[in-house]
């Protein structure tokens, strides 16, 4: 880290500041933020695709294939601001904003939507039975016009009267002459019982037609995705039926003058005189080709319609999308599904926003009381920081999610560490000043800006020492350098916590590792530039030269000079604080064994229902339990019941239909007179075992990377006894959890990776004091450098963890339930956190210096002086210098 002082170093870090500012300004002003769905409402649907039948890899290519159907699709829907990606190999997200009935969007979304068309060879066992050809015209009845063609009054494209008709059909102008060819409705006589298929083996399936016949089936002849267009629209004979026309591009339209060709072999009435058009194995349509059409001559001009006596408006959009987004390449299944409503992400929104506010105006009054001047100069650099990390996240593009609200304000406490970290080493470095300057003064040495040592100059003024005055410049840069080590290691730590949360959770979890890693850069930013540049701003005036006492900087604070006058003996009690914590780490891993661990539904599989009561009648959480188990869904009797927020039903349950979910809705609705979904979220059985190990690989790769690091950057037992510390922590809250009854969710998961990088951040910085101590002091035992260590870092743990207290007790109150459980597992996790590290990690480290064999700091100080020295003289006799 930079010690300069200097006029251009100083207009340097000005010119970065403001110029940092005004993009993050700019980038806040004029970019919206991409809300996530929890915040603005709407539906995720996450798709898994599988490997096809026909041997077509779930790989990254062909996943990026059914993608771009699905935009199709989706587009075709005309949802606003939809988006679709593929996750990892073979996921597929997809986010329908303003969509609040998902089982609709879902089905449409989720369809293989595998068209295609088969000749009929024959009938299957049940074909004993009269097949009665489909009326209203026929399937290839109403061909579209072309579409040169002005559309029709009416209907777009539809021939009506004398609309011209596609090549090989002329001459059939109105629908007398397409009905005879056709067969007419109701013309058509009843077909007998027909022939089984001449070659068995030729038949791909059986399945049934419309009536129920089961028609046997050759081969696929043409595919789903030689179909060009599909427009619904009302059939141009009455205005009343709702049709889909379809039209074929390239092979599809020779493809389907063959097709009808081969049937029209066949005599009138013959099932195999038919065509079988199928999506999805089901038989929509078989149509029986017309007598006018000549064996092998077929239909040409490649267009056709479907219609059925079903068909409304809206089911014949969605059949109309299906067939023209075309098949998907591969089979997709639905694993996750969350639908939130806009009344609660809104509601989330305000919360936070206000845990904001009151956070930033409480942490910056409780930093200004202790630190006054730069304590508040620092506040203001934390409202820049705000700015800065706001201005990045929507610059960047990043999802806002509710769990990265809460890393947003949360980073708002991180923000201080790096301030209080400078604040008070450069409280120490003023001290040493002073005492250096008044030992000075004692030894009869006079001021060096005296008057009369003004006064003297040249070789008289070398010889004579002055005593110096402290000074606050001084004292604030070099304390910000010997803060550096300590700040960076916080800081690279927290960023392991935050990328571990971005490889390993999902969702909207990963967003809160987005935003606490923006959220760490925007405060290394704020404490290393902009509160530097505002603080060497302030100690350089006259006003404050004369005064040094408005800093705040002039002395150290009450409870680390009372720490210093006792001198307490941490250290001596450290058998009884790791005998405790033994005791802890007992009751807590008891918790599961007497208690069922309430596991979120991201980990177990599932569906979780939230409703809002809006009727007359209100309803207890045991009434609506026993109006549940009264339904009939499989496990209705087992649903877990429960209040959620203020009133709130939530309803969790197996993995459920839409139309099982839809009964409990009807059921709460008829017993209050109404309600309203809140959030609807759905998890798969593969999904929710994948999370859980994940989760699990996360929380074993915090506690190995910190490990890593800290041994690297100290030395092994350090890294060792941080890890287990860590163990304790992590084991203490999810225990208390546990006990508590509180759910092990994604949320909870950010939590405890959010505890882990506090708690190391606490013993970094311990560990850091322990290594200067060690280095200037190789005469005291390691276990008293230690118990120095901890006094001196404890002022800067208090005001920083209560910097954290302030914000996550907001968060708590104001935060709404969707924050509750996540601050409270923060507010204990940062609470033994601090704990942890005086009465866990520091006595442990202790215990290991037996073994551990790596150089003491001092050591590795002389070595390298030796080393400087026998460098500097290499190059002297390099050079020929006579010494």
């Amino acid at each position: 880290m930079s010690s300069q002082t200097g006029a251009g170093a100083r207009w340097t870090r000005a010119l970065i500041s403001l110029l940092v500012i005004l993009v993050a300004f700019g980038a806040a002003w004029f970019i919206p933020p991409r809300l996530g769905l929890d915040l603005s409402g709407g539906t995720q649907i996450v798709l898994e695709t599988q490997d096809g039948t026909d041997g077509t890899q779930a790989n990254s290519e062909n996943t990026d294939k059914v993608v771009e159907v699905l935009r199709q699709r989706i587009d075709r829907l005309g949802v606003a601001e939809a988006t679709m990606s593929r996750s990892g190999e073979n996921r597929i997200i997809v986010e329908l904003p303003g969509v609040q009935d998902p089982a609709e969007a879902a089905q449409i979304v989720g369809q293989t939507a595998q068209l295609s068309f088969h000749e009929v060879l024959g009938v299957g066992d049940q074909g004993g039975q009269g097949v009665q050809a489909p009326g209203g015209g026929g399937d290839f009845a109403n061909p579209p016009a072309d579409e040169a063609r002005a559309p029709s009054d009416g209907q777009d494209g539809a021939p009506e009267g004398g609309g011209e008709l596609p090549e090989g059909m002329e001459g059939l102008e109105g629908m007398e002459g397409l009905e005879d060819m056709l067969g007419g409705q109701g013309g058509m006589p009843q077909a007998p019982a027909g022939p089984s298929a001449e070659n068995p083996e030729d038949v791909a399936q059986t399945l049934p037609d419309e009536q129920g016949t089961m028609l046997q089936l050759g081969e696929t002849f043409i595919q789903g995705d030689r179909v060009s267009t599909a427009d619904a629209a009302l059939d141009s004979a009455n205005r009343a039926q709702w049709v889909v026309n379809v039209g074929f591009r390239g092979e599809g339209r020779e493809q389907w003058r063959e097709l009808t060709g081969k049937a029209a072999c066949y005599n009138e009435g013959d099932p195999r005189r038919r065509v079988a058009i199928v999506l999805d194995d089901q038989i929509i349509s078989a149509p029986q080709v017309s007598p006018e059409i000549g064996c092998e001559a077929g239909m040409s001009g490649g267009q056709t319609t479907i219609s059925g006596n079903d068909f409304t408006s809206e089911s014949a959009e969605e059949l109309a999308v299906l067939i023209e987004g075309g098949s998907l390449p591969l089979p997709v299944t639905e694993v996750q599904r969350q639908t939130v409503g806009p009344t609660l992400g809104a509601a989330a929104i305000e919360a936070s926003a206000i845990a904001a506010l009151l956070g930033i105006a409480f942490t910056a009054l409780y930093i200004t009381v202790v630190y006054r001047l730069v304590g508040f100069l620092a506040s203001i650099a934390l409202a820049f920081y705000t700015l800065i990390a706001y201005g990045a996240l929507v610059a960047l593009g990043a999802t806002l999610t509710l769990p990265g609200l809460a890393g947003f304000v949360l980073a708002i406490g991180m923000a201080i560490d790096a301030n209080v970290l400078i604040f008070e080493r450069a409280r120490e470095e003023y001290q040493r000043q002073q005492r250096t300057y008044e030992a000075n003064k004692s030894a009869g040495m006079k001021d060096a800006d005296s008057e009369v040592a003004k006064a003297e100059s040249g070789a008289l003024a070398r010889r004579r020492r002055r005593a110096i005055a402290p000074n606050l410049e001084k004292a604030f840069v070099q304390g910000t350098q010997k803060a550096w080590s300590a700040v960076l290691d916080t800081n690279v730590t927290t960023f392991l916590a935050a990328g571990l949360l971005f490889f390993f959770a999902s969702g909207t979890v990963q967003g809160f590792g987005v935003t606490l890693s923006i959220g760490t850069i925007a405060s290394m930013i704020s404490a290393l530039i902009i509160a530097r540049v505002f603080v060497e701003w302030a100690v350089r005036r006259a006003v404050i030269k004369k005064h040094p006492s408005i800093t705040g900087l002039d002395r150290v604070g009450p409870v680390r000079t009372w720490l210093v006058e006792k001198n307490p003996q941490l250290m001596d009690h450290r058998r009884t604080g790791l005998i405790v914590a033994a005791l802890i780490v007992l009751v807590a891993i008891a918790a599961p064994l007497v208690r069922d661990t309430n596991l979120g539904v991201e980990f177990t599989g599932g569906r979780v229902l939230e409703y809002e009561i809006t009727g007359d009648q209100t309803l207890s959480v045991d009434e609506a339990r026993s109006v549940i188990s009264g339904l009939n869904f499989p496990g209705s009797d087992t649903a877990v019941v429960q209040e959620s927020g203020n009133g709130d039903i939530a309803v969790r349950t197996g993995d459920i239909s839409d139309a099982e979910a839809a009964t409990i809705a009807d059921a709460l609705t008829e017993e209050t007179g109404g309600v309203e979904m809140v959030s609807d979220e759905l998890i798969g059985p593969s999904m929710g075992d994948e999370l859980r190990n994940r989760a699990l690989i996360a929380l074993g790769a915090a506690l190995a990377l910190q490990m890593i690091y800290l041994a690297w950057r100290f030395r092994w037992s350090f890294g060792v006894s941080t890890m287990l510390s860590l163990a304790f922590n992590m084991v203490l809250v999810i225990g208390l959890f546990i006990w508590l009854g509180k759910p092990i969710d994604g949320v909870f998961l950010a939590a405890i990776l959010s505890v882990i990088g506090f708690t190391v951040n606490d013993t970094v910085v311990v560990f850091d004091r322990v290594r200067d101590e060690w280095a200037r002091d190789e005469k005291s035992s390691f276990k008293e450098i230690a118990n120095r260590a901890v006094l001196n870092t404890l002022p800067r743990t208090v005001n920083t963890t209560v910097g954290a207290w302030i914000i996550l007790g907001f968060l708590t109150f104001l935060g709404g339930s969707s924050l509750q459980d996540f601050s409270i597992a923060m507010l204990v996790g940062l609470t033994t956190g601090v704990v942890s590290t005086v009465f866990v990690a520091v006595p442990i480290a202790i215990w290991l210096q037996k073994w551990d064999r790596t150089p003491a700091p001092h050591v590795l100080k002389e070595r390298k002086a030796k080393e400087k020295v026998a460098a500097k003289a290499a190059r002297d006799a390099d050079d020929g210098a006579v010494v």
